[in-house]
């Protein structure tokens, strides 16, 4: 149960982070110049405000990827970073989200709101994590061990895949003008995607020989013993 817990844990930071990076990579068009999109008129009076999103943003989802390395890695104060990212994100997000749907037209804050709500719930779950047996099940900060690295690997296989396909979930949301602004930073999410997507599957690959290295050394073992 605590690898599963581990698992989930880790996959759900690493996810959460990479929305907020990519919130905060999304929300640079509008930032710079709102007044080339419609409905968006009016943010750019604030443009020193958005701006200040961005740049939050952009650093808690830094923060977030590394937080969710030093907990594949069983880093010391990993679940407590952890923490302490979701909570800024969370409440910058809220007030980002606030502002959005008094300045937008139609009261709209989409696709922020996704986000959001997705901090929110991880958050849920490491405040479940922070319950004494539950952490002391899950073992965040107990060391490196395979099924980290599992966790870690497929984290960042479904990270790169975000990053590849940005432009076809967010799209729907981010379409002025008939262009498509999620697809924006085309390259840099093709690079960014893809590093992550092989880096992801060699840690992969690399826990399941490992564990199968492990598995064949125990009968050896057993039999040495007897």
């Amino acid at each position: 149960m605590g690898k599963f817990l581990r698992f989930i844990g880790i996959l759900f930071m690493g996810l959460t982070s990479a929305l907020i990076l990519l919130s905060g990579v999304g929300t640079t068009c509008v930032a710079l110049d709102a007044t080339q999109y419609e409905g968006m008129e009016a943010i750019a009076q604030y443009q020193w405000l958005y701006i200040i999103y961005v740049l939050a943003f952009v650093a808690f989802g830094i923060m977030g990827i590394r937080a969710t390395i030093a907990l594949v890695r069983g880093k010391e104060n990993a679940y407590r970073d952890s923490i302490i990212v979701l909570v800024l994100s969370l409440v910058i997000g809220i007030i980002h989200m606030a502002t959005s749907r008094a300045l937008r037209e139609g009261g709209s804050s989409m696709p922020l709101d996704f986000i959001v709500y997705a901090v929110a719930f991880t958050l849920i779950i490491f405040l479940l994590f922070g319950v004494p047996k539950i952490k002391q099940m899950v073992g965040f900060e107990d060391g490196e061990s395979n099924g980290k690295t599992a966790a870690g690997g497929m984290t960042a296989i479904v990270m790169g895949m975000l990053f590849l396909s940005v432009q076809m979930w967010a799209g729907p949301t981010h379409i002025f003008d008939g262009v498509n602004l999620a697809d924006a930073f085309h390259s840099q999410m093709m690079i960014g995607g893809g590093i992550l997507f092989v880096v992801g599957l060699g840690m992969f690959v690399y826990a399941a020989l490992n564990s199968a290295t492990v598995s064949e050394a125990l009968p050896q073992e057993s039999s040495l013993s007897a």
